[in-house]
């Protein structure tokens, strides 16, 4: 009899830890709150019309049928680790052989959130950013603030590329509607060179690209609060804004306060280099919801997740059959990514070795595009999938 697997979440990390425990040959239960997969990277171009809603989401019904495991539609309430349970609202789940805890992470607590959207943060808010950029289109002109912030207590949690890159397609649908020298484009940050991570010629070229695209800086100041009609920093001084987008820092994820898994400072699950869970034999976590461990510029993003997810399919049936080797996903650390910028993009690499920035004029706005729907046709096996990707 198929040992049995529970999964917690339906992202990157837990959809491919599910297919990849299906093809080791494990019986697969997947619980996600949400009934779709959302391609996080390629919403980018919701609020800018250049994509919809249902162009970036995969029923996980239909990812279900085609790779043979159960899924389950529920929230997480609790996780019982030492006692083999999971709490739903719905349903305790108690019957499985190996949990993995891929059920992502929260956001750091800003005063004022509500007075921003953010397209890193529940998928219906880029239909939200969509309608405020409309009324702004319609009204002719406006000031537009974006932004991401940090975590004091972890670093991996940072996403910035997602905001440079929504900034980036504001300007360029402004522009091509004939608009935009009507518009205040604004990217602000709490850190002096946000973005510093990507490496020294990356700041720099990004540095270029805010003044060919007169977008306005506001950097190293701490945020205070948000406000419906702009940001306010340490200082007391404040940027106005008609509408304002922010993606806070990544923390913890709440239930892992009803949770006995080890847990770090800033609230994520402490694991080894094989994605096991400390202190236990059986219990793995992948993606946000882990603590990464690596040098300073080390991020969590997408690709990082999937193959964390790759390594714990691999890793529990070489602790259940002893055959095989572990595997760990330090070596495979670096950040890699295509930003887009509605016209083009650039090519963004880093290790410990180098940090690269490749500008890619028109050519790279339509390879993350192919991107978008390789992930998406790939993943539903309609296409081959490519080794590594």
């Amino acid at each position: 009899m198929a040992k049995k697997v529970l999964v917690l979440g339906g992202g990157f990390a837990g959809l491919e830890a599910a297919i990849f425990l299906r093809k080791a040959d494990y019986e697969v239960t997947l619980v996600s709150e949400r009934d779709y997969f959302y391609i996080y990277p390629t919403s980018i171009w919701i609020p800018v019309r250049k994509a919809d809603f249902g162009d970036v989401t995969i029923d996980l019904n239909e990812l279900a049928r085609v790779h043979g495991f159960k899924f389950v539609r529920d929230r997480v309430k609790a996780i019982r680790a030492k006692e083999g349970a999971v709490e739903l609202e719905h349903a305790v789940l108690s019957q499985f052989d190996h949990l993995v805890v891929a059920i992502g992470a929260s956001k750091v607590k800003h005063e004022g959130i509500e007075h921003t959207l953010s397209i890193c943060g529940e998928p219906k808010q880029a239909l939200l950013m969509r309608q405020k950029l409309d009324e702004l289109v319609a009204k002719g002109r406006g000031k537009i603030a974006m932004g991401f912030g940090g975590n004091p207590k972890d670093s991996t949690g940072v996403r910035g590329g997602p905001a440079f890159e929504m900034l980036f397609n504001v300007h360029d649908m402004l522009k091509k509607k004939g608009i935009r020298q009507n518009f205040e484009l604004t990217f602000f940050a709490p850190m002096e060179k946000p973005g510093a991570r990507l490496g020294e010629q990356a700041l720099d070229m990004m540095d270029v690209f805010f003044k060919k695209l007169d977008i306005h800086k506001h950097f190293g100041k701490k945020i205070l609060r948000f406000e419906k009609d702009g940001v306010v920093f340490e200082d007391e001084s404040k940027l106005e804004s008609d509408f304002t987008m922010f993606i806070p820092a990544n923390a913890g994820h709440p239930v892992f306060q009803n949770s006995d898994l080890p847990l770090t400072e800033a609230g994520f699950v402490k694991i080894d280099p094989y994605c096991r869970v400390e202190g236990f034999e059986n219990v793995w976590a992948v993606g946000d919801s882990a603590a990464i461990d690596g040098p300073d510029w080390r991020a969590k993003q997408g690709h990082i997740a999937e193959v964390m997810a790759r390594n714990t399919a691999n890793n529990i049936k070489v602790a259940d059959t002893g055959e095989g080797q572990m595997q760990d996903y330090l070596h495979h650390l670096n950040i890699l990514c295509v930003m887009d910028s509605g016209d083009g993009a650039a090519f963004v690499y880093r290790d410990d070795k180098r940090g690269l920035m490749i500008p890619m004029p028109l050519v790279g706005h339509w390879l993350k595009k192919a991107w978008g729907l390789y992930c998406k046709y790939s993943k539903l096996e309609k296409i081959p999938r490519l080794p590594g990707l």
